[in-house]
C-alpha cells in the first residue's frame, strides 16, 4: 500500500502542473505576451497552493475521505479548465478575473493534496523517509509533466484534450484510494457513484474535445473554422471558404483576398533593385506567399527558407486549397524550408544572400520580440554584402508608430541604412515596411534622402498592385506618421513589445 499511494503523489504532482501549463498557454494564446501570463500564473498558482496547505490543518476528520473528494474536484475543476477558459474568453468580459480565480481553485486543492497524503502515510513510515518519498515522487511527477507537456501533448493531443485526460487520471486516483482503502470509508458506494460519472463525462469531453474546441473558436473568430491546430509553438486556425484567413495564436496574418497586396509589397521594392540577386533568403514566410512572390524572378537561383513550424509549412506545402494560393512555392526546387529557429539558426549560418525577408509575426510578445532586437539584427547583418538588401515587415505606422519607427530605430544603430514604406492592405489597414542596406561601420546614423538607393522597378508582369507609381506613394509619410522615436530594441529589456502591447491596447479601446 505505500508504493501505490506514493505513486499517488507521482501522479497528483503530474497532473497539477499538466493543469498549470495549460492554464499559461491557454492565457498565452488568448492574451499575448507569454512571459507575462506564464509568470502571473505560476505566481498565483504557486500562492494557492500555498492557501490550501494551510487549509489543509484544519482538517481532523475523515482525511482519506477527504483526500477522495479532493481528487473528485481536482480532476472536474482542472479536467474541464481548458474547455472553460476557451468558451469563457469571449462571453465574460473579466476574462482574467475568471482565469485567476480558476487557476487559484486548482492551486488551493493541489494544496491540499500533498499534506492529506503524508498524512496518511505518517503510519507507514518514519518522518524522514515519509517527507523523502513524497517529494521525491512529486518532483519527479512534476519534471515528466514539463517534458510531456510541450513534446507530446500540446503537437498529439491539445490542450482541451490533455486537460479532460489528466482529469481522468485524477479521478483514477481517487478510485484507487477507494479500492485501496474500501474497508474503512463510509459513503463507499456514493463515492464510487460520484467517481465512475466523472470518468464517463471527462472521457465524453476527451472524445468530442475536436467539436468543443471548434465550438469555442467559432464564437471567438465568428467566421467557419476550416481548420485549426496547436503546434508545439503556437495555434494555426484558418477560417472561411474560397476566401479565408489565417490566424496565430488568435492574431490575424493574412486574408487570402487582399494578401496579394501585403505580399507584393514585402518583396518587390526590394527585389525588383536587384536585378543580379541569386539568393535569397527568407526568415518566417511559413505559408509559401513570400517564396511565390521572389519566384517570379527568372535569375532567383535559390530560396532558403526558415520557419520555426513544421506544422505551418506542411500544411501550406501539402493542402490543396493552400497550396493553390502559393502556387505551390514551398515544393519548388529552388526552395529549401529549413524548420528552425531562425535567432538560432542564423548564428551558425555562413552563407551570403542578396537579399533577405524578414517576414515574421508582429512583435506581440518576447518570443517574436527578440526577432526585432539589435542582437537579432546584428546577425543578420553577418549574412548580407553591402551589395544585399534586407526588407522586414514593421506593424503599422499609424496604429502603432511608436513600434515601427523603434524598428528603424534598432535596425540604424546596428549600421543598417533604412527606407521605410507603408502600403495599404484592407485587412490591416496602413502596413509598414523597412528596406535596410548594410553600412561598413555601426553609425547609427539615419538614411538621408541623398543617400537611398534607387528604385530599380524591375517588377515582373502580372503584379497587381506593385508599379513604379505604387512603389513611388508607399515612401511618403503623413504627419500622423511620421517618427515619433529613437528607441532602440535590446535583448535585455524588449521596448518594442512594451511599445507594442500599449499601442494595440489603445487602439482597441478607441475602437
Amino acid at each position: 500500500m505505500t508504493w501505490a499511494l506514493l505513486i499517488t503523489a507521482f501522479v497528483i504532482s503530474t497532473c497539477g502542473l499538466i493543469y498549470e501549463l495549460i492554464a499559461g498557454t491557454v492565457a498565452s494564446y488568448l492574451l499575448g505576451d507569454s512571459v507575462t501570463q506564464f509568470s502571473t500564473i505560476i505566481g498565483v498558482y504557486l500562492f494557492f497552493m500555498g492557501v490550501g496547505s494551510f487549509l489543509s490543518k484544519y482538517i481532523e476528520k475523515n482525511i482519506i475521505l477527504t483526500f477522495v473528494q479532493v481528487e473528485l474536484l481536482v480532476g472536474l475543476v482542472g479536467g474541464s479548465s481548458a474547455t472553460m477558459l476557451f468558451f469563457m474568453f469571449e462571453y465574460v468580459e473579466n476574462f482574467r478575473i475568471l482565469l485567476y480565480s480558476l487557476v487559484g481553485i486548482i492551486g488551493v486543492l493541489i494544496g491540499i493534496e500533498i499534506p492529506l497524503l503524508m498524512r496518511i502515510l505518517k503510519g507507514q513510515l518514519e518522518f524522514k523517509d515519509l517527507v523523502s518519498k513524497v517529494f521525491t515522487f512529486d518532483y519527479v511527477g512534476a519534471l515528466l509533466a514539463s517534458l510531456v507537456f510541450p513534446l507530446v501533448l500540446v503537437p498529439y493531443l491539445g490542450l482541451v484534450r490533455s486537460s479532460f485526460l489528466f482529469g481522468i487520471f485524477n479521478v483514477l486516483v481517487a478510485i484507487w484510494t477507494l479500492h485501496l482503502f474500501r474497508k474503512e470509508l463510509p459513503w463507499l458506494n456514493s463515492m464510487r457513484t460520484i467517481a465512475f460519472t466523472l470518468v464517463v463525462g471527462l472521457t465524453l469531453g476527451f472524445a468530442f474535445s475536436e467539436k468543443l474546441v471548434k465550438m469555442s473558436e467559432s464564437t471567438s473568430y465568428h467566421e467557419h473554422i476550416i481548420y485549426s491546430k496547436s503546434s508545439p509553438y503556437q495555434r494555426i486556425v484558418i477560417t472561411g471558404g474560397k476566401r479565408f484567413k489565417l490566424f496565430l495564436n488568435g492574431n490575424l496574418q493574412f486574408n487570402s483576398q487582399d494578401e496579394y497586396r501585403y505580399h507584393e509589397a514585402l518583396i518587390h521594392p526590394a527585389l525588383g533593385s536587384l536585378p543580379e540577386a541569386k539568393k535569397v533568403l527568407i526568415l518566417g514566410g511559413g505559408d509559401g506567399m513570400a517564396a511565390r512572390e521572389i519566384l517570379k524572378y527568372p535569375q532567383i537561383e535559390s530560396i532558403t527558407l526558415v520557419d520555426l513550424d513544421p506544422a505551418l509549412t506542411n500544411l501550406f506545402s501539402k493542402q490543396k486549397l493552400f497550396v493553390e494560393l502559393n502556387q505551390n512555392s514551398l515544393n519548388n526546387p529552388r526552395v529549401k524550408v529549413i524548420n528552425k529557429d531562425a535567432f538560432v539558426w542564423l548564428r551558425s549560418c555562413k552563407q551570403k544572400f542578396d537579399l533577405v525577408v524578414v517576414d515574421f509575426p508582429d512583435p506581440s510578445n518576447f518570443s517574436l520580440g527578440k526577432l526585432y532586437t539589435d542582437t537579432f539584427y546584428r546577425q543578420v547583418k553577418k549574412v548580407v554584402t553591402p551589395d544585399s538588401l534586407v526588407v522586414i515587415q514593421s506593424t503599422s505606422p499609424y496604429f502603432a508608430r511608436n513600434s515601427f519607427w523603434c524598428v528603424v530605430s534598432t535596425l540604424e544603430s546596428v549600421g543598417f541604412k533604412t527606407v521605410p514604406y507603408h502600403a495599404y492592405v484592407p485587412s490591416f489597414g496602413d502596413w509598414g515596411y523597412i528596406i535596410a542596406r548594410a553600412r561598413a561601420k555601426e553609425t547609427g546614423e539615419s538614411l538621408s534622402k541623398s543617400d537611398r538607393f534607387q528604385f530599380g522597378h524591375r517588377y515582373p508582369a502580372g503584379l497587381k498592385y506593385v508599379s513604379k507609381d505604387s512603389v513611388a506613394s508607399m515612401l511618403d509619410f503623413p504627419a500622423d506618421m511620421k517618427p515619433s522615436v529613437k528607441e532602440v530594441n535590446k535583448l535585455n529589456n524588449q521596448s518594442l513589445v512594451h511599445l507594442f502591447e500599449a499601442e494595440w491596447d489603445e487602439y482597441a479601446e478607441t475602437f
